[in-house]
């Protein structure tokens, strides 16, 4: 069993796919069939499991979210980091920190159209970090 870093850097907002940094580590890694877990170590991004054909699925994904959880809402108190932190908080909470990826003959067992997003809701440019744990 091994736990890897992966340093993710990001622009800004938006679904940014790390399929190919995380499938690296697990071809990599000694586990023929098991599992990856991977953890996001932030409170204002998250990982999700999405299309990865057609960009404008993520783009309606991203504007719909924007939509349910608009900046300047007057009920947030949370307001000394930006408009933007509460908002990332409550979509964080809303998506997941952490995923379970089957992993079969050294390989993610991802559907076809599958691909795995870091999901940073935050506008500013960041640099996220993520556990990449591998078990049998």
């Amino acid at each position: 069993m091994a736990v890897i870093e992966l340093a993710v850097r990001v622009p800004g907002q938006g679904l940014h796919e790390i399929t190919p940094q995380v499938a690296r580590v697990v071809a990599e890694g000694d586990v023929d069939e098991g599992l990856c877990t991977l953890f996001l170590r932030h409170t204002s991004a998250s990982l999700v499991i999405q299309e990865n054909a057609d960009p404008s699925a993520r783009r309606d994904l991203e504007a719909w979210f924007n939509r349910l959880v608009p900046e300047n809402d007057p009920l947030f108190t949370h307001t000394l980091e930006g408009p933007d932190d509460m908002p990332a908080h409550v979509k964080a909470a809303l998506t997941a920190t952490s995923l379970a990826i089957p992993i079969l003959g050294h390989r993610l067992a991802l559907g076809t159209w599958q691909g795995i997003y870091l999901w940073e809701h935050r506008r500013h440019r960041a640099r996220r970090r993520l556990l990449v744990h591998l078990g049998r």
